[in-house]
């Protein structure tokens, strides 16, 4: 025996045992013509949808905040294996200073046209003038030879002709300082040359590191399709090798089999 009296027994018996049924009633229709039953059946699933929603609502920000960071690290965590995630660092880190490169470029190379433009600017009066007067001292000295010239005018000419003798040498000077000016605008070539040439190498690395990280991420369905030589990806030193990709036609062909 459990030691427990009757009543306890019976208490534990209740609690244990489902409450009989309550007979059912008939229900009253409402006047629409749904039941009470069929009007709360309507009720519970509306507010079982408006909850659904809000939780929904509520868990669709977080749920995509946590695959983009799910993402995001598998991304990190690839491109360090792979040991790309320093290579593009160097090259992100790189192209503020090619912006700042690229500007100079525009700076130099409209100082040069301008200083350019000054100097040929100047000099063209100089031999405009000099070729003005050759002509006419020319014509007066043709005039001379066919004896249709007096002594007076005789006289004149041969001043004129002495007076434009002497300028020529200051203006030949003058004509000279602005070529020389036109030749040091040049200089920009062999600075700017040289920013180029930076600025050509960092977006040549971009594009290794992209392309190669591009082949290493490719699926295996689209491997198939592509030539098994590209994707090799491009090298430092392809003198001699047909198994890398080694122009910008073969960069254009592998993006093109890879639906790029």
């Amino acid at each position: 025996m459990s030691g427990d009296s009757p009543d306890l027994e019976a208490l534990f018996d209740s609690i244990a045992s489902p409450p009989a049924p309550e007979p059912e009633k008939p229900a009253p229709k409402a006047e629409h013509g749904d039941t009470p039953e069929l009007e709360n059946l309507f009720d519970s699933i509306s507010i079982a949808i408006n909850q659904d929603e809000s939780e929904a609502n509520a868990e669709c920000p977080e749920r995509m905040f946590s695959q983009l960071g799910q993402m995001t690290r598998g991304l990190h965590n690839m491109l360090r294996e792979l040991g790309y995630d320093k290579a593009l660092e160097n090259v992100a880190n790189a192209m503020p200073d090619n912006r700042d490169r690229l500007n100079y470029i525009a700076a130099m190379t409209a100082q040069a046209a301008e200083r350019t433009l000054t100097a040929a600017e100047t000099a063209q009066p100089l031999q405009t003038r000099l070729g003005g007067t050759a002509k006419d001292l020319s014509g007066k000295w043709d005039r001379l030879f066919d004896k249709q010239l007096g002594v007076a005018e005789f006289k004149d000419l041969v001043r004129d002709t002495r007076t434009y003798l002497t300028d020529v040498p200051r203006q030949a000077e003058a004509t000279n300082a602005q070529l020389m000016e036109i030749i040091m605008a040049q200089d920009f070539q062999d600075l700017t040359g040289q920013v180029i040439k930076k600025v050509l190498e960092a977006a040549q690395n971009l594009e290794a590191q992209l392309l190669a990280l591009l082949i290493e991420a490719t699926p295996e369905d689209k491997r198939q399709a592509v030539d098994p030589g590209l994707l090799n990806g491009p090298v430092i030193n392809a003198s001699g090798r047909s198994d890398v990709v080694t122009s910008q036609e073969q960069v254009d062909d592998l993006l093109e089999s890879l639906g790029f």
